[in-house]
This record gives structure tokens, sequence and C-alpha cells, in this order.
């Protein structure tokens, strides 16, 4: 962060954190450079399938993703416009769970009719767009091989 403190010092100095969205993992949701998200810090709670969490992944990369999968002792976790899915995720990593957004200039609570539709859309079609994501990377690299020469 600009002011020289960790994400998990702010949040335990202020309980929420307000940032723009790097990457595009999160498409069509947040995105780059446009878009805004606030975490408040996670507290003793379990997150639930569906919740968009921020942690940190070592040494010193911090992640914005779903939680796609709740199991005893951890998560599976997936990006809404990513393939592969993270495993391991544990309670520990997770420093803070998505509560709103801002888009267009208007700020949305993840409580938002629409946002839940749209959350609920993303966890009921993983498979299939995950898949068919798979299968557009395949083609693109084939004809790039075919075209260019390419390996």
């Amino acid at each position: 962060m600009k002011n020289g403190m960790s994400y998990e010092e702010y949040l335990e100095k202020h309980g929420t954190l307000t940032y723009t969205n790097v990457g595009v993992s999160m498409l069509p949701l947040l995105r780059q450079g446009r878009d805004l998200f606030t975490v408040k810090k996670k507290g003793s709670k379990r997150c639930r399938r569906g919740d968009v969490v921020l942690y940190r992944r070592p040494p010193d990369k911090y992640v914005l993703h779903r939680v796609i999968e709740t199991r005893p002792e951890d998560y599976v976790i997936l990006g809404d416009n990513c393939v592969k899915k993270e495993y391991g995720i544990r309670d520990s990593d997770i420093i803070g769970v998505m509560i709103g957004y801002v888009r267009n200039g208007k700020e949305r609570s993840v409580n938002f009719l629409p946002y839940r539709l749209y959350s609920g859309f993303i966890l009921c079609t993983v498979g299939p767009r995950t898949l068919l994501k798979r299968i557009k990377m395949r083609t693109r690299s084939a004809v790039k091989r075919i075209v260019y020469g390419k390996k």
C-alpha cells in the first residue's frame, strides 16, 4: 500500500479497506483500474461459499477471489474469470471479506439483489464455464501454432 502499511495492518487499524482492482481474474464483476472493492477485516467466523475474499499468497501476493467450496480445514477458491482452482486456503490466509464494490460511480453492497443473482450464477456454472474457457484457450493455442508456427 502507498502509506507503507500492509493490508493486514490497515484492516487492523481501520476495519475496512477500499482499493482498486488489479488484474482480470474477477471479470466481469470488477474491471482493472476502473472499479473499487471494499473488504472488511475477517473475523473468527468461517467464510461461506460465494464470499469474495482477500487472502495472502506467500510470500507477499494478495489475491481477491471467490470461495467456491468450504471444507472442514480449508477452502477451494477461484477467480470469476479463472480456470485454475486454488486448494488449501485456510482461515489464517484470509485477511478480509468483500462487503461491497463501486462500479460506474455507484456503490453496491454484496446484499444487492443483482449481485446476489450474479454470485449464484457464477457458483452454479463453475464447471461449464471453466471447461469452455479451457477449450477456448487450447483452441487459440492450436491456431497460433498452425498460423505462426509457434510452439
